[in-house]
């Protein structure tokens, strides 16, 4: 994906199973409210995101580590008028389990309870697991996205708390959300579904959203996106995806995918054309790497922090101004933006 000085590439290294790797420049590029199965950890290189979360907004800047939970709903958007360039991390809940179980203490399902970090040296690890990989070092991509994991499950990590007894009003969301899950492509209305309930339409938006931190319409198109990309993995063609998940037609699965993953269908399908489904485990043990001092594996420039408040701050910052990456080809959006400070 690129024009408009946006470019972005979201993809999948065969040698790490479980993991999903993107980095981008986005300029007016806005994340719907969403959420994924797995975890998100992101480090962004220049500028400032902006991060909607359930409890409020957060700003995260170079040197920060944005950390989302499993299923959690957020936005993200530029926090100024100069966008984000950010790499992430989209490792699945059992390579995180895995990883905590090696290195941690932690009992039960590990999570994070802070969004936001100022962890310069984990940011720099991110961005290094995201340079092997593009190299073809599997043997350093998956040593670092190990280190990574298990610096920030050490510092940072705590088991999740458990989900309360459920109320009236929390059954009847989890019921409403198998049923748009069973009838994907033909939903019925709100009010048809309340009342298939035995809740009231207002009763079960306010409960949905309590759940899930979206109401419904939202979490179903995040839901047949979702759907759209395990197609996509499989070989399936956007327009065939498209109609198997309920969206109308392939421009209206481009617009809400574009939307939500950060780039098109036909994009995001070619960068996994060469994946395979490997069901293999890591090279490296956790244990092996996370007391150890370690060599930068790159040379990095140093990125000043910018003048904004802190990650975290409810308050909207003044925004840098970094250099513009300027409009990109496919090819060369494959092998980064070099306003990263891992270049």
């Amino acid at each position: 994906m690129a024009g408009n000085g946006e470019w972005a590439r979201h993809w999948r290294y065969e040698r790490l199973p479980g993991l999903d790797l993107l980095r981008a420049r986005y300029l007016r590029h806005t994340f719907p409210r969403h959420s994924h199965d797995g975890y998100v950890f992101g480090a962004v290189t220049r500028g400032v995101e902006e991060v909607g979360l359930p409890d409020g907004t957060v700003y995260a800047g170079p040197g920060s580590v944005v950390m989302i939970n499993p299923e959690v709903a957020h936005t993200a958007r530029a926090g100024g008028p100069d966008g984000w360039s950010y790499a992430t991390l989209y490792p699945s809940a059992q390579v995180v389990a895995e990883i905590a179980a090696e290195t941690t203490t932690v009992r039960g399902t590990a999570g994070f309870g802070e969004t936001i970090v100022m962890d310069p040296r984990a940011a720099q690890l991110i961005q290094e697991v995201h340079r092997a990989a593009e190299q073809g070092d599997a043997l350093a991509a998956d040593s670092l996205l190990r280190v990574v994991l298990a610096r920030l499950l050490r510092d940072h990590g705590t088991a999740l708390a458990q989900r309360p007894r459920w109320s009236a009003g929390a059954r009847a969301a989890a019921r409403a959300r198998e049923v748009l899950q069973e009838g994907m492509t033909d939903p019925p209305s709100l009010e048809a579904l309340a009342a298939d309930l035995g809740t009231s339409s207002f009763a079960l938006l306010r409960a949905f959203r309590d759940a899930y931190g979206m109401p419904p319409h939202a979490w179903l198109t995040n839901e047949r996106v979702r759907v759209a990309r395990r197609l996509l993995e499989k070989g399936t063609a956007p327009a065939d995806a498209a109609v198997a998940v309920g969206f109308t037609d392939q421009p209206h699965l481009n617009r809400h995918f574009t939307r939500i993953v950060g780039v098109p269908p036909g994009a995001y399908q070619r960068e996994r054309k060469n994946v395979q489904d490997a069901d293999g485990r890591f090279l490296v043990r956790s244990e092996a790497w996370q007391n150890r001092q370690h060599p930068q594996t790159y040379d990095h420039r140093t990125t000043p922090v910018p003048s904004t408040p802190s990650p975290g701050t409810r308050e909207r910052p003044a925004s840098p101004t970094p250099p513009s990456c300027g409009t990109r080809s496919a090819s060369a959006s494959r092998s980064g933006c070099p306003d990263s400070p891992s270049e």
